[in-house]
């Protein structure tokens, strides 16, 4: 290790150190792939890092295997919206199918849209769905979530501020 290195890369190289294969191994019962497995371990480790939170813990693998089940999640939900978005493009007469570069975009921004409304509650998620893919207005919104127009508003608001945060983290 390097002398230049922080203590929080220290703890996640000793975790990954004494903890990684235990974990591919988990990953690997979990999804059947040992290439998935490998990257989802790498990943788990590469989150600890993020984080930036040192990893003094009781129960290494416990708190692992919670951080790679959310992994674990996020990749099936990801395949769910591949396979859905593939089963769409295969219904499309072929000269309007378009091309690998547009359907890696798309389902970029498909998954990238996927995780900005799952981190939403669900009352807020559902307005914003409604406002913004049915064209609903926010009176109908009311209606038919049982609110009133107020209430909408502020979770519109919530909505635009949870995906505002999320577009200024990633820049």
């Amino acid at each position: 290790m390097a002398s230049g290195e922080s203590a929080l890369q220290r703890d996640v190289h000793a975790l990954y150190r004494d903890h990684h294969g235990w974990l591919r191994d988990w990953l690997r019962a979990r999804l059947g792939c040992t290439q998935h497995a490998a990257d989802l371990a790498h990943d788990t480790f590469v989150r600890l890092l993020s984080r930036g939170e040192r990893t003094d813990l009781i129960d290494p693998r416990a708190y692992l295997s919670t951080i790679a089940h959310g992994l674990v999640v996020d990749f099936h939900r990801r395949r769910a919206l591949e396979r859905a978005y593939l089963a769409s493009l295969a219904a499309l007469p072929e000269p309007q199918a378009p091309s690998p570069e547009a359907r890696a975009i798309v389902l970029e921004a498909l998954v990238a849209i996927d995780a900005m409304l799952d981190g939403m509650k669900p009352a807020i998620r559902q307005a914003f769905i409604l406002s913004q893919l049915e064209g609903l207005t926010y009176a109908q919104i009311a209606a038919q979530l049982g609110v009133t127009v107020r209430t909408v508003n502020n979770y519109m608001l919530k909505a635009l501020e949870h995906c505002y945060l999320i577009v200024a983290d990633g820049a």
